[in-house]
Parts: structure tokens; sequence; C-alpha cells
């Protein structure tokens, strides 16, 4: 009796001590192993005798049931105790933000953005798109465009002129994308539905103007196009892009060389609080020019002002980008500061769309 009770002891005391699964292993081989110590005790009631078995088999078989239990217990501690461990060390805050995808990291720059929704309005209305150089000729950025001789365009103080090439003509760095239209209209017979979209520059630089910024104009020559259909689709076009159920827009008459007649547009906006809305309020807000083809710029293209007709418009898409999305200043648009434009850029995914919305 004695003997088994200080079996008992030493097990669960071995028990007890085991610090890991490994360790409490080997304590349950050597007690209940085939050889262990609970185990040889258990074989030897088969040599007692009946009365030494009815006393001594209840002992015997309680013991191994202790020892089990102790195990078994021991085993769940360790097994919540590593449980805890991991937990402790693997911790999330679950307050912070959840970490973007790869396929989602990366900003799309506002300028290729609104470009993007551009192409995805007028592409709507049946327009496509048409691109030229950035360094034209004289000829194509001024003459055709109708802009006489001692024209302001012309001079030093608005326009990049390159050094004189072997034939001495002076290319120049395009002051609009006009020229574009240019080269549509001497290439391609009518009709022409197309915008253009890309990089000017003028010698230009304050808070609203850089000596590069980005144009969009549109052009349509046709034989029945007139300045209704230009009234509906740019009033189609500022209430897809501004995101507003309906805009009112004025014509006020102004000069290109390149229309006539020609207009300024500007459309209803509230400037309440600082901040600029559309499609509502009582305030004007300038945002493009725009009117008919000049009859001598569609001589210079090949076509016949007494068969063909068209209208034109254009506006800089830095200043749209602007109203839009609330910049403030359009010097930080090109001086590549990550931290602007993580704060200004949109979601490589996020595609504008007419359905699923520009900037959903």
């Amino acid at each position: 009796m004695t003997d088994l009770n200080q079996l008992e002891r030493d097990l669960l005391t071995q028990v007890e001590a085991a610090g890991d699964e490994a360790a409490l292993e080997t304590v349950r081989v050597s007690a209940l192993g085939k050889k262990g110590s609970v185990s040889e005790l258990l074989k030897t009631l088969g040599t007692m005798t009946p009365e030494e078995r009815k006393e001594r088999g209840p002992l015997i078989n309680g013991l191994r049931d202790k020892v089990q239990g102790a195990i078994t217990t021991k085993k769940d501690t360790l097994a919540e105790a590593a449980l805890e461990a991991r937990l402790s060390a693997e911790r999330i805050d679950v307050t912070l933000p959840v970490p973007e995808a790869p396929e989602s990291r990366g900003r799309i720059h506002p300028i290729s953005q609104v470009i993007e929704e551009l192409t995805a309005i007028f592409a709507d209305m049946g327009f496509s798109v048409a691109e030229g150089p950035d360094i034209e000729t004289d000829y194509l950025n001024f003459t055709a465009l109708n802009f006489p001789e001692g024209h302001p365009a012309r001079e030093m103080h608005d326009t990049f002129f390159l050094a004189p090439d072997e034939k001495g003509e002076r290319k120049v760095l395009r002051t609009h994308t006009s020229p574009v239209q240019i080269r549509t209209m001497m290439s391609k017979a009518p009709p022409i539905r197309v915008i253009i979209p890309g990089r000017t520059y003028r010698h230009d630089s304050d808070q609203t103007h850089t000596p590069m910024f980005h144009q969009v104009e549109g052009l349509v020559i046709d034989k029945q196009a007139n300045i209704a259909h230009l009234k509906w689709i740019l009033e189609e076009f500022c209430k897809a892009f501004f995101e507003v159920e309906q805009v009112k827009m004025r014509f006020r008459p102004s000069f290109f060389p390149f229309t006539e007649p020609s207009a300024e547009v500007d459309i209803q906006c509230s400037r309440k609080g600082g901040e600029i809305r559309f499609g509502e309020g009582t305030d004007w807000l300038e945002i493009l020019g725009c009117g008919m083809v000049h009859p001598n710029v569609l001589r210079n293209c090949g076509l016949d002002p007494d068969e063909y007709q068209g209208f034109a418009w254009g506006m800089g898409i830095d200043r749209i980008a602007m109203l839009k999305y609330g910049m403030p200043d359009l010097r930080p648009f090109f001086e590549a500061d990550v931290r602007w434009l993580n704060h200004y850029g949109f979601r490589p995914l996020d595609i504008p769309s007419l359905v699923s919305g520009l900037t959903s």
C-alpha cells in the first residue's frame, strides 16, 4: 500500500513538472506504456490469489485512472498555454486599416484619370480620340488655324520656339492641341467626330498656369453640324463630368481666329463656404471656349465651306480636374510628390465608366 502511494505521488509530480507535450509523453510512456511502472503492476494481477486481487486490484486500477486523468488534464493545460502564447505573439490590431492588395497599390494621376473620364463620356457620344506630335510646324500651329502674322500667340513671350532647322524653319512646342484638328481634317474625309487630349506648352507659370499643361479639344465636321448640336454636346458633357442632374450654361461672344462665331462658355455654380458646387447657385464660372469652325480653316484643310461646316471647343484638362476634385494649386500636379499623389490620386482598378460611375 505504501509503495502504491509513493508511486502515485512520484508519477503525479512528474506529470505536473512536465513543461511541454514531449516531456508529458515521456512520463506517460514510463507509467502507462507497455513496460511502464503502472502497466507492470497491472500484469501482476493475473498471478494473485482471488483475495489479493480483490484487495489490490481496485488500488492499482485507481492508480492507473488517476495518472491517466492527470496526464489528460496536463495535456489540456499545455495546449491552452501554447494557444495563448501563439495568440499573444500573432496579435492583430483590428483598428488598423487593412493592407491594400498588391494589385491595388499605386495611384493613377488625376490628369490621367480625367482623360479617361473625358474619353468615356465622349466615346458614348460617338467620338474617337485623335493624337498628334508635341513639336509642330508654324503652319499647322498658327497659319492653317487662321492666325495672322503678328498675332500675340506667335510672340516669344507666349510660345516656345525651337532653333531653326537646316531649311531655316523654326518649329514650336504646340501652344494648343488644335494642330491635330488640322491633321485630322487633312487626312480624313467628313463626317468627323474626334476629341484631342494632349500636352501643350506656353511660356507662363503661376498658381493656375504652368509652362506645360493639358488640353482637350473636340471637333465635329459634317454637312449639317450647327450651334444647337454644340450646345447639346457641351451640356451633356458637363452633366456627366461633374456628375450633376442638370446644369445651366451661358454663351458669351468672344474671339478666336479659328472659329466664327466664337463664344466663351460659363456654367452655373455655387461658391458658398469656399467650395464650388455645380448645377446649383447663382454664380457663373468660365470653363471653355468654342465656336463654329472658320471657313478659312476649312479651306486650308481642303474642305469646301459651302458644303461642309462644323464646330470645335477646347478646355484645360488641369483646370477642370482642379474644379472637380478641389485642388487649389496647379503646380503640385507636376512636382512628383508621392504624398500628394496618395491623397489626390485614384486606385488603379477604378476605371471610369458611364455605367458604374466616373468616380465610383
